[in-house]
């Protein structure tokens, strides 16, 4: 059985599944990354829009959390990723 079938069993649009895999693929241990939108929606082949609105549809099914990371000077930079575990969405 797949470590994401819970993630198919849920009603969520196949942009929050595409993005949700793609995040999943590149967390690290503790289930954080931060790619940025532009290089999600470069890799996975959607707009940058359509990103966002898959960042929106997992947050509100609870299956992410993102922080805004700033850089040195104040600026922002990437969000930083991070994933419910399964045993906190199932």
């Amino acid at each position: 059985m797949s470590r994401l079938t819970f993630l198919y069993q849920m009603d969520l649009p196949h942009r929050a599944v595409a993005v949700y895999t793609y995040l999943y693929d590149r967390a690290n241990k503790n289930g954080e990354c931060w790619p940025s939108v532009k290089t999600i929606a470069g890799d996975i082949k959607l707009s940058p829009a359509t990103v966002r609105r898959a960042i929106k549809d997992l947050k509100k099914a609870g299956l992410i959390k993102t922080e805004q990371r700033y850089r040195e000077k104040g600026g922002k930079s990437t969000l930083l990723f991070r994933l419910k575990q399964r045993t906190d969405i199932v």
